[in-house]
């Protein structure tokens, strides 16, 4: 399920009144503000606010002709009914963002200290919607009261790549200000912080702050921009009743991003566990009557031998051969000479099994080039972005005349192993069902008929090989896996027969761990409409009345049978899959999206903190010019 479109449409139902139900007894959104109107002048007359705080809050309302106007505090009236986002209920009101604040505060231009009496916020520290307070660093001022966080205030991001991204200040375990780069707002009382909060998130506040963002390079929004905002306010009692529903309601999201991300790597484990427990012989039981490895590994040794005595093929310097010893250890021959050998985690194959080098059961870099202008419009030419990650999946086969390709190609035949050699840890395998060209990063590989190419093909996927491969890889930017090192990777021979019941096993397991993947992300293909149809029974139902209707209801309700059922894995040696793995993997090579809405994305070294406090609204407009 799209998790960040399933939450926007429930904070855009909340703001348009269609998350909890209208009580036409709540005192209306109209007088509430004209409350906060009074208060603000108070303030003005007790010396909390300056004249020119509120000399910009205006008044919206509609008029006998049905339009949206907005009355200045000079008395002008304008007609603002093609900037009004959309239609509100009955007894709600738009306002400007600046009409129920008081201070809209830039921070504190200070720079950050390891010591001092204060910890000094900045974007920096706000990472994925959180602070750790013990981490952020200090400084010192002689205007503690200007700049100092309460709780319920609400912080944004005024510049750089997170601009406009807001934080709520939850709890505070030290006495904390601000930095410069970010933006206070603290609203005044019967106004809800997190239902403001919670429009802070939402799409209508979010198309708002991007039309008012200015620069390219470096784009801000600044305090008269955030005062402009429109803001969907309903009545006090409603905020109360739309909070705790939609806080529930996000808590669901949240939990179903989690399993969903937590069935998807669990899914990807069980995969990778599944072939490292085949590639052992551990997978499933060994039949004594198999015909032993040995004897078509002996087979293809002496072949290859006879070619070499025929000069036929020359006799590499560099190759070694694994073998077993009378005392049932491995030893390396290279020439004439021989040493003892480390099976490289292979030590406790079952006794039919062998070990030998990758390239002396397949042409491991042997490929046949072929001109591109040799190669026929109507044939098929792979690339690595063709080629799904971890699964092997073709995503189109494209022919040559869709493709703009004038480098040299591999050919191909149905039925060989297709190995990147680039990135190997993107675990681009690849088993060919047509014949074709490829990238010459892609290696052709032609398996002796000893070999079945389905269990070669699980294996170069498995994680000993990925981890091999990414030992062995040279180049930072762009690693690849060298040829006399892919020769020299080890390869665990079963008997053929072993070889078809395991690729017989993993196929089916597969399958099902792949409806299992497909039913996930046929769920996460869900609309907004769907999404909607979960929470609102027609066109203005609410939620918490369409959860008294039964069919809404059964879609969600758990049966006795359905809540414990296991994921089956009978027969899959469930005892070695609970086991830990024996060395953990570099995640060095992982790619994960960063969160749109992550304050994370910022480089604290794009930024350098003002030497000036901004008083006013033309010196602040001045400074947002000057940072571009």
């Amino acid at each position: 399920m799209d998790t960040k479109a399933l939450r926007q449409k429930i904070l855009d139902l909340a703001i348009r009144g269609k998350l909890v139900p209208q009580d036409p007894n709540d005192e209306p959104a109209s007088a509430l503000l004209e409350r906060i109107r009074v208060e603000k002048q108070q303030m003005v007359k007790d010396g909390k606010l300056k004249p020119k705080d509120i000399k910009n809050d205006t008044v919206i309302f509609k008029a006998d002709d049905n339009l949206h106007y907005e009355k200045f505090s000079d008395g002008t009236v304008k007609c603002i009914e093609d900037e009004i986002p959309f239609e509100l209920p009955e007894g709600w009101e738009w306002t400007r963002l600046g009409c129920i604040t008081d201070v809209i505060q830039y921070g504190l231009s200070n720079s950050a200290e390891s010591t001092g009496d204060y910890r000094l916020l900045r974007i920096t520290d706000i990472q994925n919607g959180c602070v750790n307070w013990d981490t952020v660093p200090f400084t010192s001022t002689d205007e503690p009261e200007k700049y100092l966080l309460h709780k319920d205030d609400i912080v944004f991001a005024r510049t750089g790549a997170t601009v406009g991204k807001s934080f709520l200040i939850t709890d505070l375990p030290y006495a904390s200000v601000y930095a410069s780069y970010l933006i206070r707002i603290r609203l005044i009382n019967g106004i809800s912080t997190n239902y403001i909060y919670h429009f802070f998130n939402s799409y209508c506040y979010w198309e708002q702050v991007t039309d008012k963002a200015v620069g390219v390079g470096q784009p801000n929004c600044n305090g008269t921009a955030l005062r402009e905002l429109f803001i969907p306010l309903p009545s006090q009692a409603e905020q109360n009743r739309i909070v705790p529903v939609a806080d529930k309601l996000l808590k669901i999201v949240d939990t179903i991003t989690s399993e969903q991300e937590s069935l998807s790597e669990l899914i990807q484990t069980t995969k990778s566990k599944i072939l490292d427990l085949a590639i052992r012989g551990k997978l499933l039981p060994q039949d004594p009557n198999d015909e032993p490895a040995s004897v078509p590994l002996e087979r293809i040794r002496a072949e290859k031998e006879e070619l070499i005595k025929q000069g036929k093929i020359k006799r590499d310097k560099k190759d070694s051969v694994i073998f077993k010893g009378d005392d049932n250890s491995y030893y390396l021959r290279t020439g004439k000479l021989e040493e003892s050998f480390d099976a490289w985690q292979f030590d406790n194959l079952p006794e039919t099994w062998e070990i030998c080098r990758l390239g002396e059961v397949c042409n491991y870099g042997d490929c046949i080039n072929v001109d591109t202008a040799d190669i026929a419009d109507d044939a098929w030419i792979l690339d690595l972005d063709d080629i799904e990650k971890d699964t092997g999946r073709i995503f189109k086969k494209i022919k040559k005349f869709q493709r703009n390709s004038i480098s040299t190609k591999h050919q191909f035949h149905s039925g060989q192993v297709l190995y990147s050699k680039l990135r190997p840890y993107l675990n681009k395998v690849v088993l060919s069902d047509d014949d074709g060209y490829c990238t010459s990063e892609i290696l052709p590989l032609e398996f002796a008929n000893c070999i079945i190419p389905e269990y070669a093909r699980y294996y170069i996927m498995s994680k000993t090989f990925l981890a091999y491969a990414d030992r062995c890889s040279y180049g930072v930017k762009m690693p690849r896996l060298g040829t006399a090192d892919g020769k020299k990777a080890i390869f665990p021979l079963p008997p053929l027969a072993e070889q078809e019941r395991i690729v017989k096993r993993i196929t089916n397991v597969y399958k099902q761990l792949d409806l299992i993947s497909n039913a996930l992300l046929e769920f996460e293909k869900l609309d907004g409409e769907s999404f909607e149809k979960l929470f609102v029974s027609g066109e203005d139902k609410p939620v918490e009345e369409a959860e008294n209707n039964d069919d809404w209801h059964e879609e969600f309700e758990e049966t006795e049978e359905d809540e414990d059922e296991p994921l089956s894995l009978e027969g899959l040696g469930e005892d070695e899959l609970n086991d830990e793995d024996e060395e953990e993997e570099d995640d060095s090579h992982s790619s994960d999206e960063p969160d749109d809405f992550d304050f994370s994305n910022v480089d604290p070294n794009d930024f350098e903190e003002d030497e000036d406090d901004e008083e006013d609204d033309e010196k602040d407009d001045k400074d947002d010019k000057d940072e571009d």
